[in-house]
């Protein structure tokens, strides 16, 4: 018998459901690279699941065709991991933004990241509060101004790689939402690395805090010369503050929670 030899193409993975973004958001190409990644590695759809809190960004379960979870304000990483644990068979994926994870969830962040669960954790970064009509986050600059800080942003800009990093993370990476392809390849080495694999991908609203310009002069790929199993180094590349580095950071095979138990 001849074997058929099915292609699969991103649209596979894509829902009925059409994203709500707004037009030019970033997230639409996060989505976008999320799509090629899944086809790329030719996951099954339902042997997949993508958990999401909520935020702009969080609405991602809906435009895929793979299992979703639309759980509650910061609390993807609880859901994900416990999905993980009860199903080690399934590959688990966590979406959000930059004040679902490093705000109210922030807490779930650091214990997830020590247990070194095997899921993959992809946080679209605008350094702004989309959903609620553009207040700061973690993320947003020292200084900046909006509705909520008329006087400029007191607190210090939080650094999710730098953090990541500190947290003993065995995976962490950065993308850029307007390099889709770049992107997808991450995505893809973030699911096939055994471990908790953090990815944050700079993805601008061009509605309350529009930094592509900004974001497209800063953008520099990390050298392929890059020792990533050198945490000092990749703490000096997460550090850097004129360029926004690009490209896998660090990444170390360990022992997840479950091997080790």
């Amino acid at each position: 018998m001849t074997q058929t030899i099915i292609n699969i193409t991103p649209k596979d993975y894509k829902s009925e459901v059409k994203p709500t973004w707004c037009p030019g958001c970033g997230d639409f190409g996060v989505l976008n690279a999320a799509l090629r990644g899944l086809a790329n590695l030719k996951l099954a759809t339902d042997q997949t699941v993508v958990v999401s809190g909520i935020g702009c960004s969080s609405r991602f379960p809906h435009f895929m065709k793979t299992f979703g979870f639309h759980s509650v304000h910061g609390r993807a990483l609880p859901v994900a991991q416990g999905l993980k644990m009860s199903r080690p068979d399934l590959n688990v994926i966590a979406v959000g933004g930059d004040g679902d994870f490093f705000s109210i969830g922030a807490g779930h962040l650091i214990h997830a990241a020590l247990r070194n669960i095997d899921i993959t954790v992809i946080v679209m970064d605008n350094e702004i509060y989309g959903l609620t009509k553009g207040q700061t986050s973690p993320t947003s600059p020292h200084g900046h101004v909006t509705k909520s800080t008329p006087y400029g942003l007191l607190a210090s800009q939080f650094n999710p790689i730098a953090t990541a990093l500190s947290l003993n993370v065995s995976f962490v990476a950065r993308g850029y939402s307007a390099k889709p392809k770049d992107l997808a390849v991450l995505i893809e080495q973030g699911i096939k690395h055994k471990g908790f694999s953090f990815i944050q991908v700079l993805s601008p609203c061009p509605t309350f805090y529009n930094t592509f310009d900004a974001w497209d002069e800063a953008i520099t790929p990390i050298s392929e010369e890059h020792n990533r199993s050198n945490k000092g180094e990749a703490f000096n590349l997460a550090m850097e503050t004129e360029k926004q580095f690009t490209g896998i950071f660090y990444e170390e095979e360990r022992l997840t929670m479950d091997q080790a138990a």
